[in-house]
């Protein structure tokens, strides 16, 4: 899925001593420029689907967005999980300030903390169907890479290249001074969030495919997906929840649901250390923003995964 968009703690050496810095996940430390929109200025716009043109090109872009909003059904091959790329990346990965396509694509190839690595974009998409999807990377030459990667560049028409545009990411939310509350979060859950998503955060099934998807169990995004992490969890929920009312919870109601929501299980990360919850914490999880792996939460060891 961050997007972008991600935070975590990176050492630092610079000058032969060791720093600790607030970075984000996705890097990119080439760029310098923070992407804030500003008084009266609007964010970038991409194209219609009315103006794509009739050829083999729009074709594929088509395609790419049928993928993006029903990866169950044309990329199920790849998806380990019930959800679509377009639960994170709302309005078809058109909506700003929820990681959308068109501020993403123009800022790779880019550093990420994540594998340690310049990734391409097409990497990047691996990543979110590992992880977000809790699937298989398609191959970096695959028609369903090609097809999202052929919506991703159409959407960022006319933006520009290692720019990082106002509402790439989910804006960040402050954590509330006292630390978040689990117990506030679940009657939180309860009173904004069960209706769509089920009281057992499960989701909704209709006709064998999610119309909301499920937020811990085996059916949602796995312990190695950027929105595992609270902060991130916060912003997201904060920007665009409950559903067609972003901006009515408070910081501190998205900090508490986004921990009530991360403090159940769900499969594990993919990358498990010599079958170790404590080593994989350790190597993925100790300085990758504020998360609950590895973490005992009533008595129960988070990171244990489920199938």
């Amino acid at each position: 899925m961050n997007t972008q968009l991600l935070f975590t703690l990176l050492a630092m050496s610079i000058g032969g001593v060791a720093l600790a810095a607030e970075i984000k996940m996705d890097d990119q430390s080439q760029l310098t420029q923070k992407a804030e929109k500003g008084a009266g200025e609007r964010y970038f716009q991409p194209p219609q689907e009315k103006d794509l043109p009739a050829n083999a090109y729009g074709e594929l872009v088509q395609q790419g967005r049928a993928i993006f909003v029903d990866t169950q059904k044309y990329a199920a091959e790849y998806v380990g999980n019930g959800m679509n790329c377009t639960n994170c990346h709302l309005e078809q990965g058109r909506k700003a300030n929820s990681a959308p396509l068109w501020g993403a694509y123009p800022m790779y190839p880019a550093y990420r903390k994540k594998n340690d690595k310049v990734n391409s974009y097409a990497e990047r998409v691996q990543g979110c169907f590992q992880f977000s999807m809790n699937g298989t990377p398609p191959a970096a030459d695959s028609h369903v890479i090609n097809a999202l990667t052929a919506y991703s560049y159409w959407l960022s028409t006319g933006a520009p290249t290692g720019q990082e545009l106002p509402g790439r990411a989910y804006p960040e939310v402050p954590q509330p001074q006292g630390g978040f509350d689990i117990a506030k979060g679940k009657q939180i859950y309860a009173e904004q969030c069960a209706v769509c998503h089920g009281d057992d955060g499960q989701g909704q099934k209709a006709g064998g495919g999610y119309v909301f998807p499920p937020l811990w169990g085996k059916d949602s995004f796995n312990w190695g997906a950027g929105m595992h992490r609270i902060n991130t969890a916060a912003a997201f929920i904060k920007e665009s929840m409950p559903l067609g009312k972003g901006g009515s919870l408070s910081n501190a109601d998205a900090w508490h649901v986004a921990a009530y929501m991360n403090s159940h299980e769900r499969p594990q990360d993919p990358r498990l250390i010599e079958g170790s919850v404590e080593k994989t914490r350790l190597k993925y999880h100790a300085n990758d923003g504020v998360n609950l792996y590895g973490q005992q939460v009533d008595g129960v060891l988070l990171g244990q995964g489920v199938k």
